[in-house]
């Protein structure tokens, strides 16, 4: 089956909510584990609190009207009165409680100089609830301090509202996660992703066995799921492809509603009725089922009365452009943070497959299907994926790659700082900062004259005040897997890093150095953007060679032969010295335990590591 009419996104949500009832399941839950929860019908009071009159004070307890004539003139000394505590039952016959502090005792007597009124300091019964009143009506959302009311209250569990999901997996190539899987197979994610996601708006998920690619064993999954569930979740097999056969299934138990969404990733989605219930079809991409499952899946639930937050929008200037056709929505993961007072957000990869890009990301763009795209620096509406107080906290580092990058991340994470780095190489970053759109910007620029990038900061940000501080002094290289060196790059099939990258200009001025003409270098144009990128395309075998660091090629066990020692700097504007985020990094760098990391990695020199260059290059 191919695509059916691709229908817009909006269109989408009306239809779900126009073809299907959307009754929701019911399931006990324990008071304990209630926060969060719907409630399915009101909840009562069995009793009432308090159920018998109380002292609000420490005290005595009176007959108001034996009060009336008390004054300062004329002290009052009380025939009947009881002495009671804060929470003590108030004795029958009595309707007020007058603080001890205002009682004169002696002998056994009370004596007061001021009149008291009915019911004064008194928790008469029933104040706070009556019984049988209703404490919370039906889809109520419960709040965690309510868990406690509700336990006063006498309630010990609840009705909650849910719908149940059957999650199935289909394809003969997956594996279960934790197995490393072999050339062409595929550790199955998606209903893991699904489930996670789905449960945490108070949905009850089923993973099913895996099924293989063959329309009868998907025929008899989907009918077990969809007896026992009110939606049905069939992951990949919702693409055109040859072997997908979600589409045709469906159709032969009920009816495909929609085959391809004008989204992209996503367009693939199924969604069809059997049985009365939905069946959507995810397709097998994991960022493509992640936005079919945010953007349709997660607010179809609302129809059932779960509580699904829309999330929070900021507005953020876009460091890079997003072209795009009109037609679709387009959802792009990014990057966000405050540099200065300004919200800054740049896209992550757009890469169907790249799981990363939504690790990294801590916010997402929608890019409207009438739109051509943004334009750099534009401000556009960023959808945060964290609480907007994580993302206040983000650090932005754009610019060269390096593994200890990461290193430092999780060195200040327990300061409640997120370093979020962005792969643009040297160039891309020293651009950034001109920009004024990161915290810092890593990079390793070598000039003419053999320095390190302050010739750089002296053409792109002149007159602006920069501090270079060193990370490290590292070691650049070729790996291979057969030890080879500089010399022996002509003929061999190499993997580059991407132009504007210290590592490549590296590359070009040790190539004009020794006279070998790139042209000579099979590969030289294909780029990747990271170290690690380097030495795994070298030892999976789709190249024989390339430049990276040391580390990289360690971390693969691959043989490594030094060419040159570079200056691996952070450039940052010194108005932000005092950012707390930025102190905390700089902070990092220069701890003992940070150089302890850089020795162990290897290739590293630090005997400069944490001594800042300051001036106005």
């Amino acid at each position: 089956m191919r695509y059916l009419k691709v229908l817009p996104l909006d269109e989408v949500l009306a239809l779900l909510s126009h073809e299907f009832t959307c009754i929701p399941s019911t399931e006990t839950v324990l008071l304990e584990a209630a926060s969060g929860r719907i409630t399915a019908r009101p909840i009562f009071g069995t009793y009432s609190v308090p159920e018998i009159h109380l002292a609000a004070m420490d005290g005595i307890a009176i007959v108001s009207a034996d009060t009336n004539s008390a004054s300062e003139q004329h002290p009052v000394t009380l025939g009947r009165a009881a002495r009671v505590n804060t929470g003590n039952v108030v004795p029958p016959g009595y309707d007020a409680v007058i603080m001890i502090e205002d009682v004169w005792e002696a002998d056994g007597n009370y004596t007061i100089r001021k009149s008291a009124g009915p019911w004064q300091h008194v928790r008469p019964a029933g104040e706070d609830l009556a019984e049988s009143e209703m404490v919370m009506p039906s889809r109520h959302l419960i709040r965690p301090h309510e868990t406690g009311a509700l336990a006063t209250y006498g309630i010990t569990q609840i009705e909650g509202i849910t719908v149940r999901i059957g999650l199935i997996p289909t394809g003969s190539e997956l594996v279960a996660p934790g197995t490393r899987p072999a050339p062409g197979q595929v550790v199955e994610s998606n209903t893991m992703m699904a489930k996670a996601m789905l449960e945490s708006v108070g949905a009850r998920c089923t993973r099913y066995p895996f099924v293989e690619d063959k329309p009868e064993k998907i025929r008899d999954a989907i009918i077990k799921a969809c007896k026992d569930n009110d939606i049905v979740i069939v992951s990949a097999g919702s693409s055109a492809g040859t072997k997908d056969y979600t589409a045709d299934v469906i159709a032969g138990l009920g009816e495909v509603l929609v085959h391809g969404i004008a989204t992209k990733p996503g367009k693939p989605a199924i969604i069809g009725k059997v049985d009365k219930k939905p069946v959507f079809g995810l397709p097998g991409y994991p960022l493509s089922a992640l936005t079919v499952i945010r953007e349709i899946i997660l607010p179809f639930l609302r129809n059932y009365g779960l509580f699904v937050p829309e999330p929070q929008v900021v507005r953020a200037g876009i460091t890079s452009a997003i072209p795009k056709e009109i037609g679709s929505d387009e959802f792009v993961l990014c990057t966000l943070g405050k540099v200065g007072k300004r919200w800054t957000v740049s896209p992550q990869s757009k890469g169907a497959g790249v799981q990363m890009s939504a690790v990294r990301a801590n916010a997402y763009l929608r890019v409207p299907r009438e739109s051509e795209g943004f334009n750099t620096g534009d401000t556009v509406d960023a959808r945060l994926m964290v609480p907007v107080q994580e993302a206040e906290n983000a650090l932005l580092i754009t610019g060269s790659h390096d593994p200890v990058i990461d290193y430092l991340a999780d060195l200040i994470r327990s300061q409640g700082v997120t370093l979020l780095s962005t792969h643009v190489g040297s160039m891309g970053g020293i651009l950034t900062l001109k920009k004024d759109e990161c915290h810092a910007a890593p990079t390793h620029l070598l000039a003419e004259d053999g320095s390190y990038n302050s010739t750089y900061l002296r053409k792109y940000l002149p007159g602006v005040e920069v501090d270079l501080l060193c990370v490290a002094g590292r070691q650049q290289g070729i790996v291979s897997r057969d030890g080879i060196g500089f010399s022996d790059l002509p003929g061999r099939l190499f993997i580059n890093r991407q132009k504007g990258s210290g590592t490549r200009m590296l590359l070009d001025y040790e190539l004009k150095r020794v006279g070998i003409d790139p042209s000579a270098i099979p590969g030289y144009e294909r780029e990747v953007s990271t170290h690690i990128a380097v030495a795994l395309a070298v030892k999976s075998g789709e190249a024989d060679t390339g430049m990276c660091v040391y580390s990289a090629a360690k971390a693969l066990g691959l043989p490594f032969v030094p060419v040159a020692q570079e200056r691996y700097e952070l450039a940052f504007r010194k108005k932000y010295a005092e950012d707390p985020r930025l102190a905390a990094l700089i902070a990092a760098i220069r701890s003992p335990g940070f150089k302890k990391i850089l020795i162990n990695l290897g290739g590293y020199d630090t005997k400069e590591t944490g001594y800042i260059r300051q001036g106005n290059f």
